[in-house]
């Protein structure tokens, strides 16, 4: 009876062994896969674009002068770039400045560019771009202000070998006016003989971009609660997933960034196909 007993306690507990080790082996790798996964899906953004809209509306919801808003907005850059660091998003474009945006008032373009040099000797900023992050600013730089253009010079010349993130910053820019350039550059080689008609094609085109080499953006998102593009990339956003947002700029968390990305992940992309 004895013998009985024992023998059935031992089955037992070889056969809760077994089976523990059965579950640990095919949990694991289970479990692995779906954090893998998961970061495959993170990586899958290349190039996240953002529209940063809303900064004099949320300033005049709080009764305050509209650049208030732009120096509200500085945190939010700060927690992107951040952001795209800790999850490898090696491209990240911001719309800074447009040339629609000229139509403002001198006081207020002051200030705005005041903020965007300071912003780019902040401390904090700074320690981001210790981090490997480059930057490079996207725009007309002829437009550029002349007390602007040796801050941005320096500051490209200074992350110009960051290997972790390209911080793209559109600055006086446009994309009609981008593509015109573009186009004027390709006329001048036809005319000098240089190029045949026949020879240009859309990877050509791309080539004179502004933004030649970098990735279009596979996600572009606004924020502010406007439903437009605003001449932001209108060539390189052709097949870019578009996400509205409600919130303002100056009030956007890297909670909100991670929203995004989850968001993105849960789209299908097929490309024509």
């Amino acid at each position: 009876m004895r013998q009985n007993q024992f023998f059935t306690l031992t089955l037992t507990i070889t056969c809760l062994f077994l089976f523990s080790i059965l579950i640990f082996f095919y949990w694991k790798p289970k479990q692995q896969h779906q954090i893998q996964s998961h970061k495959k899906n993170v990586l899958s953004i290349k190039h996240l674009g953002l529209i940063m809209d809303g900064n004099r509306r949320w300033a005049k919801k709080r009764s305050l002068i509209p650049w208030q808003g732009h120096k509200e907005g500085v945190e939010p850059v700060k927690r992107a770039v951040e952001f795209c660091v800790e999850n490898d998003i090696p491209y990240l474009s911001l719309y800074a400045f447009s040339t629609e945006n000229f139509k403002r008032s001198t006081e207020e373009l002051n200030h705005l560019f005041g903020i965007i040099k300071e912003g780019l000797s902040d401390k904090d900023f700074n320690k981001l771009l210790s981090h490997g992050v480059k930057i490079k600013f996207i725009g007309e730089r002829s437009l550029f202000p002349p007390d602007l253009i040796a801050k941005i010079n320096e500051t490209e010349q200074q992350t110009k070998n960051g290997d972790k993130l390209t911080l793209l910053i559109l600055f006086c820019y446009g994309g009609r006016q981008e593509l015109t350039a573009s186009c004027r550059e390709i006329a001048r080689k036809v005319s000098a003989g240089h190029l045949k008609p026949e020879a240009i094609t859309p990877e050509l085109i791309e080539e004179h971009l502004w933004t030649a080499g970098i990735p279009s953006p596979d996600l572009v998102v606004r924020t502010g609660g406007e439903k437009r593009l605003s001449n932001f990339y209108p060539w390189q956003s052709t097949y870019s997933e578009l996400l509205f947002l409600d919130k303002y700029w100056p009030d956007i968390t890297k909670e909100d960034l991670a929203h995004i990305v989850r968001t993105f992940e849960n789209r299908k992309r097929n490309f024509g196909k």
